[in-house]
């Protein structure tokens, strides 16, 4: 029977999701509208879009692995390191898991009794969620993450490829420029949710950087064009 995803685990894949179409979109805006300003060629435009979506997910989609990879060897090596202390001390880990009730104002009798009820159904997960602050059954999964940027990606970076092609000719570079800055305050919005943020920095701090790498790249683009 295939295990179910928690709620935590589908959480990052939905922020790898998130993250990586906005990274598509931002990244593929950039370079089509650095080649908008330098070339007129839709050819060359789309053509660039493309290899830049092309690298990007291949890109993204590997820094997600590594990242996620990374971060589940921490909390593997984290659980190992637990059921060594539970196997050599049991009791200085009850002491420990007691402690940290009492530490949150628990009256000491409880604190024992919680502690007592805690370890006996499983010390490992209640030792390890106490000391080190994980949930050994939300590991996240690094080719889920992978596998969420790589498809998010390059349908973020859609976007303003289509806009900078289909729009016409003397309006296109500012419909392009509008399109990604709408879209880019979805994905701000997006993240700002799963992450618990402040929307309204999340969306500000999303359209200003758009604004950024748009503009930087179209006065680049104009200067080497010119």
């Amino acid at each position: 029977m295939k295990k179910q995803l928690s709620l935590a685990q589908k959480v990052n894949v939905l922020r790898a999701s998130v993250m990586g179409a906005n990274d598509g979109i931002i990244s593929v805006a950039g370079i089509v509208i650095g080649v908008a300003g330098a070339h007129e060629s839709n050819y060359a435009i789309l053509i660039s879009g493309i290899a830049g979506m092309l690298a990007g997910t291949v890109s993204m989609a590997m820094g997600e692995y590594v990242s996620v990879s990374t971060q589940k060897d921490s909390e593997k090596q984290a659980i190992a390191q637990e059921k060594s202390y539970l196997t050599l001390n049991y009791d200085h880990e009850f002491q420990m898991v007691e402690q940290k009730y009492l530490a949150q104002g628990i009256k000491e009798e409880l604190a024992y009794q919680a502690t007592k009820e805690m370890m006996a159904k499983d010390p490992l997960v209640t030792t390890v969620r106490e000391r080190f602050g994980l949930n050994i059954n939300e590991i996240i999964n690094p080719y889920a993450a992978a596998l969420a940027s790589m498809l998010s990606f390059p349908t973020g970076s859609l976007l303003p490829m289509l806009a900078i092609t289909i729009f016409p000719e003397k309006i296109k570079i500012i419909a392009t420029f509008i399109a990604v800055l709408i879209a880019l305050a979805l994905t701000g919005w997006g993240a700002a949710i799963l992450s618990n943020a402040n929307k309204k920095q999340g969306i500000l701090r999303n359209i200003l950087s758009g604004m950024l790498t748009m503009t930087v790249t179209y006065i680049i683009g104009r200067i080497i064009g010119g």
